[in-house]
């Protein structure tokens, strides 16, 4: 008899069927070179015992794991769980598992968690996070897996990628917003990540003066992605003199609107707003964000399409994907 509190190994299901272990293998990963009777009393013994094959068994002994580790930086953020979204779609078809692993926002942690899911032998990685520190660009360097970033960018060009145009981006929403005004803020996250220091800087700045404006630096104002935060610096937004903001985040762009609107100010009569992911939140907000539209779910498959033909060790016809960003005109906007 079967002791139920272990773990049913094949060598369990292969001696209650009278069977080699060879074909309970073979039984289980469909192949045809078994006799019918020998398959039904196999999968009968695999029902009974509620056997499960250990993947990561099989990983060892095949060298893939059909496993992939998803790094993301915070799951309750509408933008990467969308992304999420559309990896684990293209993983479903493509019959691959995802483990997502929340870094928390925590550089620290971040490390640990991509080390962890290499200590998995998961078969690729998708990475998702605000920049790359050098710690985890040393622990990729150091990896034979493939890698892939997803909304996340890598000026040096050492890792695939995908995303939109964020420093173009940024010059779309900037001269929507100098057709009537003159001082238009910038909200961002850390300066120190690339997307913000070097590309939507870079934008606001081309924005503005492709506009005739100038460039103030009081007017860019360093933050964290928390509603809190952007309901914090409305005040210092409002004393600014800005009329108008292109914010870098959702959740920081209706922190912003509702401290705006707290202090008296009407949107968009008296200050206009531009958020720049377009995920649901922009729906949930009143009055509704404009929003620099990007195709994020496509994101999210894209890389992940990207990530099996590198795991099948195909050639990437283009290592840096931008795909292409649109304006969604709501009402926090004239």
């Amino acid at each position: 008899m079967m002791n139920t509190d272990e773990t049913v190994t094949i060598y369990d299901v292969a001696r209650e069927a009278g069977v080699s272990m060879a074909t309970v293998s073979r039984v289980v990963n469909g192949n045809k070179n078994v006799k019918e009777n020998t398959r039904k009393k196999v999968l009968e013994v695999i029902e009974r015992l509620d056997y499960r094959p250990n993947a990561v068994a099989r990983g060892l002994a095949s060298k893939r794991t059909t496993t992939v580790g998803v790094v993301i930086p915070n799951i309750a953020n509408a933008y990467f769980s969308t992304l999420a979204q559309g990896i684990d779609d293209i993983a479903e078809m493509y019959k691959y598992n995802i483990i997502i692993a929340n870094s928390d926002e925590n550089d620290d942690k971040e490390v640990n968690v991509v080390n962890s899911l290499l200590s998995k032998q998961v078969d690729g990685i998708i990475f998702m996070g605000y920049h790359l520190t050098d710690k985890v660009r040393a622990e990729f360097s150091r990896s034979r897996t493939p890698i892939v970033l997803a909304g996340t960018v890598d000026l040096e060009k050492q890792l695939p990628s995908v995303n939109i145009d964020y420093q173009k981006a940024t010059v779309d929403a900037v001269k929507r917003l100098a057709k009537n005004n003159e001082k238009i803020a910038l909200v961002s996250g850390l300066l120190l990540d690339e997307i913000n220091g070097k590309l939507r800087l870079a934008g606001y700045k081309e924005g503005l003066k492709e506009s005739n404006l100038t460039f103030n630096e009081g007017l860019v104002f360093e933050t964290k992605y928390k509603y809190d935060e952007g309901y914090a610096l409305a005040d210092r937004i409002l004393k600014s003199g800005a009329s108008a903001a292109v914010v870098v985040e959702d959740e920081l762009a209706i922190g912003l609107l509702n401290g705006i609107a707290d202090a008296g100010v009407r949107v968009p009569e008296e200050f206009e707003i531009i958020t720049s992911n377009d995920s649901l939140l922009t729906k949930f907000a009143r009055p509704n964000l404009t929003s620099i539209s990007q195709p994020i779910y496509d994101i999210g498959a894209v890389a992940m399409r990207m990530l099996t033909k590198l795991m099948l060790k195909e050639e990437l016809e283009d290592r840096e994907v931008l795909l292409n960003h649109d304006l969604a005109q709501r009402k926090s906007t004239k």
